[in-house]
């Protein structure tokens, strides 16, 4: 569509007289520090003095430099893949900037980010992001921190078009919507979702009427007009700021390159369009204001121009000395190293108390102790969830704290990063852990890979919470035992109690943590009876297995429900003379191999045995470790059991042959210690 049918399409915006002439002077001069920064990116990508990838934002100039410039420094912004305007005109350093192209240790993120991936919290710049939509989701958990704090800060979300077909797009925008966050969704239209057509992919006339579906403001401005766009975003702040909500941007503008630096795709765009386009330059556009209101004169225009020219040459100079980054240095950088002292585990004594219980008093103990923790779920405030694990924290702590959310498992558990990363401690509760393929996004390319991404800056302290496991009849779809998913990503931590006393100190520990951490609840273990567990608050160290039960004959490493029937297993084979020591790794990640090496070393076999599916198991790496490093301890090889390779089935008898059994369990044990 010609550029003129476009921008006839979007709404006129009243001057707000917030600005100046040096104010228009200041805009065209950050306009061009922009442009100047972007062509020289993509100078040294064609030089091959920047590798990898990086998006220009060549054309898109006023939107990053108009909407930043009507923010107050507190306030925060998320970018996407396509943000080295916003980040320059939030305030950050271009050496540093370039420097993290280049991926060099004096970049913004240690060279670990790279262009897709710029972050400067002390500008509040919390990322860009290389997952479509992605700050959408995280900004509302970053408004929401603001709005809990009462800051008075706004955030802006800046996103492309192709982002406003995702579902994070809705579910970001409703959640928004229903608690009134400040926080702008702002939609860079730039015709073009990387080669196809916005216009041929959206429905329902344009993006910013989508507005009307949550009853907040939408705008469709132009955005190759400076002013327009910060008088739009002004306005939008100034609502959020008085508390009546989010507002929705669609700004209509053009990238003036490809996709991306390293597209090589063919032609999609037709040269009189791209020359149609260039013509509505908005750099020219405002040059021309300034120069019309006499502001601003041809050799002032040059002299920033040089100026801008000079500042990005600097920065690449500097950029290019500085030293690549250390490959042990980034390992140290993917979390937080956990502390060696601080951990309490007391005697048990003689309270009894439920798995439940248990962890339902280590959440309410956590929260009363430090009011940054919050919980965050489908139905956690009145009824407790569907398993009421929750019960009575609203009552104790209030809405504000224990809030119930939309059925948005992609919403709850983005919104709980972008918390996470202002400081906050969110418990999300996932209703059924096989629900947690809709959160996937969220844990493992948000909260697992940020603190790596934006080179060991910020903390996620996170808990993603929920019952897994089979034995009550709920079929394939909810009962899946997933922890060997979670324990691959780096960046996790993965906690897995099979006891009421393991339960409350490893929650405690888990909401303690700075990492994020998967927290796994066994269905059948919310069923089980009491056990002693102190009434004072404690947290077990993550990594310190548990040694159940002694033994001389035979090691099992046993995990969650499997741990009772391993016992039963072992109780049975005492009768035979058979002696079997059984560890419960607590947590699978840090998982503390040391335990479970110096258990087999003294009983020279093995067996570990988990309810998921045995292929690709945890069970896998805990044989592997144990072979690879006590080898010479073994009298037999290590034996793995697990579920076979099918879903949970619902037939009650069929499930019960799926689990592994305390009779499966002690066969197991046989064969291995009689083993020639």
């Amino acid at each position: 569509m010609a550029t003129t049918d476009v921008l006839a399409t979007t709404q006129t915006v009243p001057p707000s007289n917030a600005l100046t002439g040096a104010d228009h002077v200041a805009l065209l001069r950050m306009m061009l520090r922009i442009r100047q920064f972007e062509k020289r990116t993509a100078e040294l990508f064609e030089e091959g003095r920047i590798k990898g990838t990086a998006h220009s934002s060549i054309g898109q100039e006023a939107i990053a430099a108009g909407a930043c410039r009507a923010l107050e420094p507190e306030d925060f912004i998320l970018t996407h893949h396509r943000g080295h305007g916003h980040t320059i005109a939030k305030g950050a350093e271009m050496g540093r900037m370039m420097a993290e192209l280049m991926g060099k240790a004096d970049g913004y993120c240690y060279g670990l980010g790279g262009s897709m991936h710029i972050a400067d919290f002390e500008r509040r710049i919390l990322g860009a992001n290389g997952i479509v939509g992605a700050g959408m989701g995280l900004g509302t958990g970053a408004a929401l921190a603001e709005k809990m704090k009462d800051s008075g800060a706004v955030g802006i979300a800046f996103f492309g078009d192709g982002a406003a077909s995702e579902g994070i797009f809705h579910e970001a925008l409703n959640l928004a919507a229903i608690w009134k966050l400040p926080l702008i969704f702002f939609c860079e239209n730039n015709q073009y979702g990387l080669s196809t057509r916005t216009e041929d992919v959206i429905a329902g006339g344009g993006i910013a009427r989508r507005a009307d579906a949550y009853l907040v403001p939408g705008h469709l401005i132009d955005g190759n007009d400076a002013l327009a766009v910060h008088d739009t975003v002004l306005r939008a702040a100034m609502r959020a700021r008085a508390d009546e909500g989010p507002t929705l941007i669609e700004a209509m503008t053009y990238r003036w390159g490809d996709h991306s630096m390293r597209a090589n795709l063919p032609r999609y765009r037709g040269e009189a369009e791209e020359q149609d386009w260039r013509g509505a330059d908005p750099v020219n556009r405002l040059k021309q204001r300034t120069e019309t209101d006499g502001v601003l004169d041809a050799a002032g225009f040059d002299r920033m121009t040089d100026e801008a020219e000079a500042e990005v040459e600097a920065a690449i100079a500097w950029a290019e000395a500085r030293p690549d980054p250390d490959l042990a240095e980034a390992g140290a950088l993917v979390t937080v190293a956990t502390p060696e002292d601080g951990w309490e585990e007391p005697e048990p004594g003689n309270r009894p108390l439920s798995y439940r219980a248990a962890l339902t008093e280590a959440m309410h103990q956590e929260m009363a102790r430090d009011p940054s923790v919050f919980v965050l779920g489908e139905d956690v405030g009145q009824i407790g969830g569907i398993f009421g694990l929750t019960r009575g924290l609203q009552e104790a702590f209030g809405v504000e704290r224990v809030r119930d959310t939309p059925i948005a498992e992609g919403a709850i558990a983005n919104c709980g990063v972008g918390a996470a990363m202002m400081g906050l401690r969110p418990i999300v509760e996932i209703q059924l852990f096989d629900f947690v393929s809709l959160m996937m996004d969220a844990i493992v390319n948000q909260a697992a890979k940020a603190r790596f991404m934006m080179g060991g800056k910020p903390r996620i302290p996170i808990v993603f919470r929920g019952p897994q496991g089979a034995g009550i009849r709920l079929a394939a779809q909810h009962c899946q035992s997933l922890e060997a998913w979670f324990a691959h990503v780096p960046g996790l931590e993965v906690y897995t109690p099979a006891s009421p006393y393991d339960a409350k100190g490893l929650m405690a520990a888990a909401i303690r943590s700075d990492n994020p951490v998967v927290f796994l609840e066994h269905k059948l273990l919310y069923l089980g009876g009491e056990a002693a567990v102190p009434e004072v608050p404690y947290a077990i160290r993550p990594g310190r297995a548990r040694i159940v039960r002694e033994g001389t004959d035979c090691t099992v490493i046993a995990l969650m429900a499997m741990v009772e029937r391993a016992e039963q297993a072992a109780q049975r084979l005492e009768r035979d003379g058979l002696s079997v020591e059984i560890i419960d790794p607590r947590t699978v990640r840090p998982l503390d191999l040391e335990t479970i090496l110096n258990s087999v070393r003294k009983t020279n076999r093995a067996i570990v045995v988990h309810e998921a599916v045995r292929f690709g198991g945890i069970g896998a790496e805990i044989a592997a470790s144990v072979t690879e490093q006590a080898f010479d301890w073994l009298d037999a090889p290590v034996a793995r059991i697990g579920a076979p390779d099918m879903p949970v089935p619902y037939n009650d008898r069929l499930e019960r042959d799926y689990m592994p059994s305390a009779n499966t369990i002690a066969e197991a044990i046989r064969e291995v210690c009689y083993a020639r």
